[in-house]
């Protein structure tokens, strides 16, 4: 577990620090205000050590000079890609940064995962903290307020209750970009992982990575997962979208019937035979498969950061959405109060 000493240092002019959530169980969360993100999950189990399943860096330092720079953090304002970084409101065009070119990604290059937030207030089990998104940041139009909270319960759930508002139109799509590994962060390949995925559509892509607007029917191709099986079975198929992404990275159209926190995603380890269920009321869930990890970063213990050794589970509204209206709208006007939360759960098993 990353060190709190390692964690202390002044950006931005603001005190960064580490935050230690713990339960019943024995489970404990670490937060550190640098992005809002989750540094580390140790899942406790019943007579064997705790498993971190988070994957990401011992010391600030890690975060500040990585090469991936989402690890674990709150991505806003908008999560995911926007093609040319463009979008239309109100009678307005703007523009955004292009840093995943020729679109925009994940808020900018000074978006909330490279922002000191502030904390607000915090407790053994949980911890907000907020962050005032100026008019005009990385293009966006509005002074957003930004509330997160994150809760350990005693049921071994993280739960991130996200909330919002903007004093003018804007658009909006946040979520939580952490990378796991049910067998221990730095043990390996993913691919072993048995995954369920409560979709039956997902938006195809182009070559660079933006939907098409299209929502295609899972069934009969590689991105079906109604019927848990091991991630790595058809990553390697010779499909179109597969190639796109260099495997998954793709969003789905989650499954709803009408109730809030619906089961979006369940994953199983294949070592540890530790199980994560992801529930959401998000419509849209992007899988990734650490298809970009090569190595370059040295996650804790000093541990290369390989090949698909890490999958994500963003649950958010889909991509591009401005430029879709068959999606579902990622527009939020004037005191609007924008609200979601979704929950990481991870049941004890013997």
């Amino acid at each position: 577990m990353a060190g709190q000493e390692k964690f202390e240092r002044t950006l931005q002019g603001k005190a960064v620090s580490l935050y230690n959530l713990k339960n019943s169980a024995g489970t404990e969360l670490n937060i550190t205000n640098y992005g809002c993100r989750i540094v580390n999950l140790m899942v406790a189990r019943p007579n064997k050590p705790q498993v971190d399943v988070v994957v990401g860096f011992d010391t600030i330092d890690g975060y500040l000079n990585a090469t991936e720079v989402y690890h674990g953090a709150i991505i806003g304002r908008y999560a995911n890609r926007i093609a040319n970084g463009n979008f239309h409101l109100d009678k307005k065009d703007y523009q955004l940064a292009i840093n995943n070119p020729p679109n925009h990604l994940h808020g900018g290059p000074m978006g909330f995962h490279s922002q000191v937030w502030d904390v607000i207030n915090s407790s053994p089990g949980s911890i907000s903290l907020s962050y005032l998104s100026p008019d005009g940041e990385e293009g966006y139009p509005g002074n957003l307020k930004v509330t997160v909270t994150y809760s350990l319960t005693d049921e071994n759930e993280v739960i991130i209750h996200y909330e919002a508002v903007c004093d003018s139109s804007t658009i909006m799509n946040l979520t939580n970009h952490s990378y796991f590994n049910l067998n221990g962060q730095g043990s390996g390949t993913i691919l072993g992982h048995e995954m369920y995925i409560n979709a039956d559509r997902y938006t195809p892509v182009t070559e660079t990575l933006i939907p098409d607007g299209t929502l295609e029917h899972v069934k009969g191709t590689p991105f079906d997962f109604k019927l848990p099986h091991s991630i790595g079975r058809h990553i390697n198929d010779d499909h179109i979208q597969l190639q796109y992404g260099n495997g998954y990275d793709h969003n789905y159209v989650l499954n709803k019937e009408g109730l809030n926190h619906e089961l979006a995603a369940r994953v199983k380890g294949d070592v540890t035979g530790l199980i994560m269920e992801v529930y959401t009321d998000q419509p849209g869930m992007q899988f990734y498969t650490g298809n970009f990890m090569s190595g370059e970063n040295f996650i804790k213990g000093h541990i290369p950061d390989h090949f698909r050794t890490a999958f994500c589970l963003e649950t958010q509204h889909y991509p591009d959405s401005p430029h879709h209206s068959n999606f579902p709208s990622t527009v939020y006007h004037h005191g609007e109060v924008f609200k979601s939360t979704t929950i990481y759960k991870f049941p004890v098993t013997q």
